[in-house]
């Protein structure tokens, strides 16, 4: 939540800098509910970007999601279809973050759907609110405060601890270093580019020391 909390005000600010409507603004937290994609189709919609420019570059930042997905969904494959649907809504970066971290240390309960759920709706609550409060006072927060750092400094507390053999350091390091090559990439391409090498090179050395 510290690390949500001031993206949430940011993207508040951020959208109604783009000219949008207050309603529109906190309609796309609640709509979308994915953080970077919110800040680029904010981005685009203040430029006057086309509806399907936009819906492109929002499916490709998502792509992600399906990854996140897939590690996901041995611990919850035996939900029902509706469970499976509102938790597929509830899922970021944060919420996969937490959960799989979760199942790493505790194993398969029969209740770990339900911490998914108290993660996700977690940060769904602070999303929306710290949105709203973005809006509200977005515009007067002083541009010097690095608002924008806590982000990362959150992932980093969340991935280092769960690096536990070569294969995930080597993940890791590939990601990582892709991540920064990649930086400059259009409609943050390089971060779908960096999680698919960096999955590629932790196989391959996991598989090698099979």
């Amino acid at each position: 939540m510290l690390g949500v909390a001031p993206l949430g005000m940011i993207f508040g600010a951020l959208a109604i800098g783009a000219h949008l409507s207050t309603m529109a603004a906190q309609a796309m937290s609640s709509v979308i509910f994915a953080g970077s994609a919110q800040y680029i189709a904010a981005q685009l919609l203040g430029s006057g970007a086309s509806g399907a420019v936009i819906l492109l570059v929002v499916f490709v930042v998502n792509l992600r999601h399906a990854l996140y997905s897939a590690s996901l969904a041995p611990h919850l494959k035996h939900l029902k279809p509706a469970w499976k649907a509102g938790l597929a809504y509830l899922l970021t970066d944060e919420a996969y973050a937490v959960a799989i971290t979760h199942y790493n240390r505790s194993g398969d309960g029969a209740y770990r759907h339900w911490y998914f759920l108290g993660a996700g709706l977690t940060l769904w609550s602070a999303w929306q609110t710290t949105t709203a409060l973005g809006i509200l006072v977005g515009a007067r927060m002083p541009p010097s405060w690095p608002l924008g750092f806590a982000l990362p400094l959150t992932f980093i507390a969340l991935v280092v601890p769960n690096l536990k053999d070569r294969a995930s350091l080597v993940a890791a390091a590939a990601a990582g270093l892709v991540g920064l090559l990649s930086v400059g990439f259009p409609y943050k391409t390089g971060l779908l580019a960096a999680a698919l090498i960096g999955i590629v090179a932790g196989l391959a050395v996991e598989r090698r020391g099979a």
